[in-house]
Order: C-alpha cells, then structure tokens, then sequence
C-alpha cells in the first residue's frame, strides 16, 4: 500500500480540520501537477532515479505556489506518522531564537554570560566573554565538536562551558551543542521550554499537533537533534520561510528572521562537501546543487528545501545515509521539473504511475516449526550484559541509529516470550523497566502495533519466519525511526543464540559518521582510524547474546540451577510421550 497524491488535494488553509492533516483541507481542487506548474514527469523519473540509486525513500512532498503538486508516503510510512527530524531540529529552534529577539528578550549581540553569570571564568582572555547568541545559532562558538559525547542523565549546560575550544568565536564549526545552548538561553529568559514558547507562535499557527522533542532532565530540548515531525509539518514551516515567514495571509515567523536565516551568515567552505560549503545562515544551509536553493538538513537524508526562483518547496523524509547522494539525485530532477502552467497542453503522467510505489520491506513466508509448541511453555532468559551500559550501548529492540542521540536508552533485554497463532506470533520482552509485545506477521504480512522504550512511544510493524527447524528471525520496524531491527534466534537444546542486525548496519552507520567527522576535524586519517577501531568494537555496538529457555513454572523462582531447567523440561516430555 502506498499513500499517495497527486494535485487534486492542493491546500494549506488556515485552520486544520479534521485530523489535522491540511492536505484533507482542499483550499482549491486541480487536476494534475502541471496545473501547479510541475512536470508529472519529471517527478516521475525523479522517483525512478531514488530507486535505482538504492535510496530508501519514506516521504516526498512538492510544493509550488503554495500548492501541493504531488506526495507520496511509501508504506509502511503514512502522512500521520511523525518522523525523526534529527538535524532539522536546529532549524526549528533557530526560529525560536528569531522569536525571541523579536520580542526583545536577547539580541544577537547577547553574551552568553549575560544570561548565564555563574559560569563566569576567571581569566579576562577566555574565550567565553565573546561568545553571542550569534556565535551559537551561525555555528561559529569555536568549540569543539563532541557528537560522539554520549547524551546521558548530568548538567548539559555545565558540560558545554567546560568543554574545550577549536579556536576563539567566529570559526566555524559544527556543533550540536551551540544548538542546545540556545534552548537553555530561551528557558532561562522565559521559564518555558522551547516547545512551549513555540506553541502560539508558530505550531498553532500553522495547524501543527505539539511535536514531540528529547528533553535533557531539566526538560529543556536538546535543539540540534531529537524533534519530530510529520512530513506535512515541515512542508509549513519551509513554505513559510519561502514565502518570508507569511502563512495563509497572516505574517508567522517574524519577517527579519525569514529574511536573514536563510542567508549566508558563515563562511563554512572548508566543510569541502559539495553541498556542505556553500554557506551557512540561522538553521539554514544554502545549497550549492542549486544556487538559489536553502535547505533545512537532517542526518539519514532529511530534507526541506526552498527553491527561491520558483515559488517552490521539496521535502523529502528517507533513511540514506550519503546525504549528497541524494541531493545529487534532487538536483538532477529540481528545478528542471519546474515549469510554465501547461493546463491542456501538455498531457500529464497518468496518475495511476505517480501513485505507484513499493512497500519498503518484503515479508518472508517461513516453515513453522515443532520448536513453537517448546517456546510457548518457555520463557527465553537473556544474559545480561551490565557493562554495555556502563558505556551506553545496552543491546534493545531499537537499532543504534534509533538510540545514538537519545538520552534514555531502555536497558539490556532482560526475557522474551512468544505465542504462536496460525498467521502470526506474538514476542513479548523485558528491557530495562518496561515490557513491551508486539504482534508479529508469520503469513507473508506485517503486524502494527505500539511500543513504549527510553520513554518514547513508537508505532512498529513487524514480521517473522522460521528460516529452518531452530532458527526464528524477527524484523521490526519502529516507524518513528529511520531504521529496522532484525534478530536471528538460533535454538540449541536449552542454549538460545541470539544474533541482532540492523538496517543502516552499524559499519554503514559508522562509516558515515567517520566520513562527516572527517570533513569537521579536517583529519583525513579519521576515516582509517575510525574503521579500526570498529572492527575491534563491532562485538561491543551490535553484541551477540546468549539465553537460555527457563519453563515458564520456574521464571517466578527467585533462584534457579540449570539442572532445574533440564529436569523441568525432561518431566514435560515424559508427560507428553504419556499422553500421546
């Protein structure tokens, strides 16, 4: 199933109705993209081009003229389901600084310790008197990027005046926590979190549900990372900046700001990407695919980008992991599927190859197995590996490009439980302090369902199959997330092998980073250093686990032997040969 459409849903109305969703809200009916002035066609071969050049594409969205031209949701992703923003997370909390100038509660020309006097230092040179709101929201604070430093419980803020220096403000350098530092300027200035200082601002305005955003434990967001949104959510807020900050008439992002975030405000040409150097503004890249194009960026390829010259705004949702890649693939197909209004002069793609689009997952069909009727009178308890906490990779449900930049991560699998029906199974499991089952397809079909892990609820699907007598693969995809989780239970007498995988691998997800760290440190040797020490800690990022099956009379016994478990099992096979 995919959810699809093409023109005839133009809108963007003042006020959401129904279920929020402003593309249900017709604002004017027409027939095809080219009424919009967009060529069916090229977005045709655009869609065609994400799948030959292996992109796993969730959502796209054109826009022109304020007019949705065509969408596509590719399941198991729909139009309601929120979508972790990541880095696009910087654009919005750069809005919330535009706000708040605006409404006089800081400048640009704000030192940091005029809003933060405890952290004061005692030498006059330190770079700290220099640092400005400026210096944080155009990335130019001189401090030291630290995107592997873990997001756990502590002072963030704290964390951030002592961390270290690259060089005095006004170089740049990527940093998320510039980006955090400003959500904890805005609640020391106003007593409210980012979310709601935003929420009569921009969020009702522009017919936004309150978005969920990753807090540290203070409450305050984290703001270069952890918001999401529905893909329609971030249509708003790009067609709003290309159309300087005004939405249905009414003026939303303060009209300085729309002006002045997406230019280029510093020179980051050393970044040498392609798409990565071409300036920088307030939450904002200026693109160098296009030259009158800016961008809202997220990691896994997350994009919202205004086309200045065309009245026009692309937003794509994906899970690819070479972000130029993908912008390459944009600037093959963008602008040039912008065109003249062509009502009847040109004969548009027929809907029905528009609409046309591949589930991501493929759902095996497996043998059932005589192990089932062993696993429903078992419980599978899990070795635990207290020591992965103690450097916060704790193995989970989650892939670890779910859980990288969360603060709370739920905790080693502790047991799993599965029940077996005719078309499905059910695999319940402890982790951490939360329990949680879903319901998984045995019948060539996905199951959906929700799940609660580190305090985030996620909507997943998921299957499974035997691929052989003793060996039960689970796939599980959290769809608040850009990835899937898969994991291979391989059943030997009373020992369980458990074998987790993930898509981005964890080498993918790796090797990517190491390439993005090594264009921010200017460190080529980075990216060979970063393979190595992979291949020694693979075992650790993504670690086989060991169970063994526990019936289920015994889980409850607070202290329980092997031997238990073997004379428990071999009295349940003995009554079994008496009956049968």
């Amino acid at each position: 199933m995919c959810y699809t459409k093409t023109i005839n849903n133009s809108r963007f109305v003042k006020e959401a109705k129904g279920n929020g969703r402003l593309s249900d809200c017709a604002a004017a009916a027409c027939g095809s993209p080219e009424e919009a002035g967009v060529s069916s066609a090229e977005v045709l071969r655009f869609v065609e081009d994400l799948q030959k050049s292996g992109i796993e594409n969730h959502s796209y969205m054109v826009l022109r003229g304020g007019r949705v031209a065509a969408e596509a949701f590719h399941e198991p992703f729909a139009p309601d389901l929120p979508h972790p923003m990541y880095s696009v997370s910087k654009t919005v909390t750069a809005i919330a600084v535009g706000f708040a100038i605006e409404e006089g509660l800081f400048a640009l020309e704000t030192r940091l310790l005029d809003l933060f006097p405890e952290y004061m230092p005692k030498s006059p040179d330190d770079p700290l008197w220099e640092l400005t709101i400026f210096h944080l929201v155009a990335m130019q604070s001189g401090k030291e990027a630290n995107f592997l430093d873990p997001k756990e419980k502590g002072d963030w803020v704290a964390r951030f005046f002592a961390s270290g220096w690259e060089g005095r403000p006004g170089r740049w350098k990527y940093v998320n926590e510039n980006i955090y530092m400003l959500c904890a300027a805005i609640h020391r200035v106003t007593g409210a979190s980012v979310t709601q200082f935003l929420m009569p601002r921009l969020y009702r305005p522009l017919g936004i549900q309150t978005p969920f955003w990753e807090t540290d434990e203070n409450g305050v967001e984290a703001g270069g990372w952890g918001l999401w949104l529905r893909t329609e959510d971030l249509a708003k807020i790009m067609l709003c900046y290309q159309q300087g900050g005004v939405f249905q008439g009414e003026q939303v992002i303060p009209a300085f700001w729309a002006k002045a975030a997406p230019q280029k405000q510093t020179d980051n040409s050393s970044s040498k990407g392609a798409d990565t150097s071409a300036g920088y503004g307030f939450g904002l890249w200026r693109c160098k695919g296009e030259a009158h194009a800016y961008r809202a960026d997220g990691l896994f390829s997350q994009f919202g980008i205004v086309f200045e010259d065309y009245d026009a705004v692309l937003v794509m949702t994906n899970a690819a992991l070479d972000e130029q890649s993908v912008l390459d693939c944009i600037w093959r197909h963008f602008p040039k599927a912008f065109q003249e209004k062509t009502v009847g002069e040109i004969a548009p793609v027929p809907p029905e190859l528009l609409e046309e689009a591949y589930p991501l997952d493929v759902v095996p069909v497996g043998i059932r197995s005589r192990m089932e009727e062993r696993l429903e009178q078992s419980v599978i308890r899990v070795k635990r590996r207290r020591s992965l906490n103690l450097i916060h990779f704790p193995p989970s449900i989650l892939p670890i490009a779910a859980t990288y930049l969360k603060r709370d991560k739920a905790g080693n699998f502790d047991q799993i439980l599965f029940a077996f029906s005719v078309d499905k199974c059910a695999m319940t499991w402890t982790e951490g302090d939360e329990t949680n089952t879903v319901s998984c397809g045995m019948d060539g079909h996905q199951r959906y369902g929700k799940v609660v892990l580190g305090g985030i609820s996620y909507t997943v699907c998921a299957s499974a199959a035997w691929l052989d007598e003793r060996t039960l693969e689970v796939w599980i995809r959290p769809l608040e997330t850009v990835a899937k989780r898969t994991l291979r239970f391989h059943f030997d007498r009373l020992r369980v092998h458990i074998r987790p995988g993930s898509a981005p691998t964890i080498r993918e997800l790796a090797g990517e980073m190491a390439i993005m760290a090594t264009r921010l440190l200017h460190f080529r040797p980075f990216a060979a250093i970063s393979k190595f020490f992979l291949r020694l800690f693979y075992p650790v990022l993504e670690p086989h686990m060991h169970g063994i099956l526990v019936p289920r009379e015994l889980v409850d016994t607070v202290q329980y032997k092997k031997k238990q478990v073997r004379d428990a099992l071999a009295a349940r096979e003995e009554r079994k040969r008496e009956e049968d």
